[in-house]
């Protein structure tokens, strides 16, 4: 005999449901609901797109990899201004919502793969450099900005220069508390943070879940090692969940950062994605559902793992459908007999309790504001939804796969994995805004003791590929033109501030910044940068000044 019971949900136990007129952090809030009560227009049209002059980089690349943080810049909204952040050029963007004009620029000393979070007219932004910063929302100005771990050294890593310990647990704000974490190498130290967001106060630091003795992936096999931050951190209650790349979420105690578990060799063939949700006590996470207090396995299949929480139900996209399953009852517990006639019990999703059919394969993130659905689909189109009349209501084509959505004050914000930035709104007889990257230009003139100095070091080298230091870069002319003439991945030093910005603006202008050089502000006797990593070391400071 089956008996089957409702297992029952605490709907208090999700995170704040983004409201008012902001989406402050990637999918709407700390629980990561992807959810606001902000309505958006049945006639939506486009009003603006932003293009980007650098395409995203992604830290993992490849088949299958389900790293997909920074395949496509991760938009928020807050006080009138769309925030996000680009893996190719080490910078954060805020554009002005209503014309897609650009506010400011941020420069960070390394990628930034991650969406921005917005509180207290502040922005924060975790970048592969080792750095937590806080800027002034309205300025782009630093307030302040707080390092992982206690050292500032360098290595090579995913292609780029990073910190030993990059900022990829992506920050996430809870009842006036943000929390982030650093750190990719349990060898290296892992280490999460509580924070205050207005002073970057400690309020606690947990240092010791990097070096863990715990069972590895591979069976029998046990060893010290522990979480990698490599994710968005979730808060919701009081758990503070951990992502860790491929691997199972982890939990800690939000109120004194105490670890609770990692499963990682329990559920070895669970393939989460690279976030998690948190509501009614439970993890959605990929296609899989665990348990919020103990982290254990509920479900290893859901109808798909884009997902938002609705008000009254979780939905979900899969292939050409979107499913609406109630909260109150949303997974079923079997009572059943297995082969050896022993009890078992069995987990499953309730049956949807609606559903819309969709012309459009649908693809990996789905976002829901109002009564409105929001999907991307896997072939370049934005696809919105209406859960009253169970309805399609508009069909979008974009320049790329959709993977960042965010909504707020009636505007729909869409960003693809070419970099372009979307705004749809009510619709309106105004003419489409369209902001196209500067033509690349050169802010030093004729150059022309660089240029020769450039053409002397390849001549005698004959070095075109690797990796290249510049000691000294000043305004970074030297390394402007060995970028012209080569394939080097430059780094380029200064310990002049005011050299520091205006080497970044140029080299930025001129289309270079990021995928080609950047300028890192440091002591000259002390860069923080590995031994032996460059194919050729420069100076710029060497040439004559009259070269600049």
């Amino acid at each position: 005999m089956k008996m089957i019971f409702l297992i029952s949900v605490v709907l208090a136990f999700g995170g704040r449901i983004a409201g008012g007129d902001d989406w402050p952090q990637f999918r709407a809030d700390a629980a990561r609901s992807g959810y606001t009560s902000e309505r958006l227009s049945a006639d939506l049209s486009l009003h603006w797109v932003y293009g980007a002059r650098y395409v995203p980089r992604p830290a993992w690349r490849g088949h299958d990899t389900r790293m997909t943080f920074d395949y496509a810049p991760q938009p928020i909204i807050a006080e009138g201004m769309v925030f996000f952040a680009g893996s190719g050029d080490d910078k954060v963007y805020a554009l002005d919502l209503a014309r897609g004009s650009l506010m400011w620029r941020f420069f960070t000393e390394g990628p930034v793969r991650f969406a921005p979070a917005f509180f207290g007219g502040r922005v924060y932004v975790c970048s592969d450099d080792g750095y937590l910063y806080c800027l002034s929302a309205r300025t782009g100005g630093l307030v302040w900005k707080k390092r992982a771990g206690p050292e500032g050294d360098m290595v090579l890593g995913n292609g780029r220069m990073v910190s030993r310990r990059p900022v990829r647990g992506a920050a996430a704000i809870l009842d006036g508390i943000l929390y982030f974490g650093g750190g990719i190498w349990p060898s290296e130290g892992i280490y999460l943070y509580s924070l205050d967001p207005e002073t970057g106060k400690e309020l606690w630091a947990n240092d010791s879940s990097g070096g863990l003795v715990m069972d590895q992936p591979h069976p029998t096999a046990r060893a010290r090692s522990g979480v990698s931050a490599q994710g968005y951190l979730t808060a919701a209650g009081d758990t503070l969940l951990v992502s860790t790349g491929r691997a199972v979420p982890a939990g800690f105690d939000r109120a004194d950062g105490t670890f609770r578990y990692f499963h990682l060799q329990r559920y070895g063939q669970v393939r989460p994605g690279p976030f998690a949700m948190l509501t009614d006590g439970f993890i959605f996470s990929g296609n899989s559902v665990f348990r919020a207090e103990s982290g254990l396995l509920l479900l290893n299949k859901t109808p798909g793992s884009a997902a938002a929480v609705f008000p009254q139900d979780v939905v979900f996209a899969q292939g050409r459908t979107i499913r609406g399953i109630t909260r109150s009852r949303l997974l079923l517990e079997e009572q059943i007999k297995d082969a050896d006639g022993k009890a078992v019990t069995k987990v499953s999703l309730s049956p949807a309790s609606w559903s819309i059919q969709c012309s459009e394969a649908l693809g990996s993130c789905l976002i829901g504001a109002g009564e409105t659905v929001v999907a991307g689909t896997s072939n370049r189109k934005v696809v919105t939804a209406d859960i009253r009349s169970k309805s399609v209501v508009m069909t979008a084509d974009v320049d790329g796969e959709p993977l960042g959505l965010a909504a707020a004050s009636g505007f729909l914000i869409v960003a693809t994995d070419h970099g372009t930035i979307y705004c749809y709104g009510e619709k309106t007889a105004k003419d489409v805004i369209e902001i196209r990257p500067e033509p690349r230009r050169s802010g030093y003139g004729e150059n022309r003791t660089f240029a020769a100095v450039a053409r002397e070091i390849i001549n005698r080298t004959g070095k075109t590929k690797g990796y290249c230091l510049d000691l000294g870069c000043g305004r970074g002319g030297l390394a402007y033109e060995l970028a012209k003439l080569t394939d080097l991945q430059i780094y380029a030093v200064e310990s002049d501030p005011g050299k520091v910005t205006e080497a970044r603006e140029l080299l930025d202008a001129a289309g270079l910044y990021g995928t080609r050089v950047t300028v890192l502000q440091r002591d000259l006797a002390a860069t923080g940068l590995p031994n032996y990593f460059a194919d050729l070391v420069v100076s710029a400071a060497s040439v004559d000044k009259g070269g600049e």
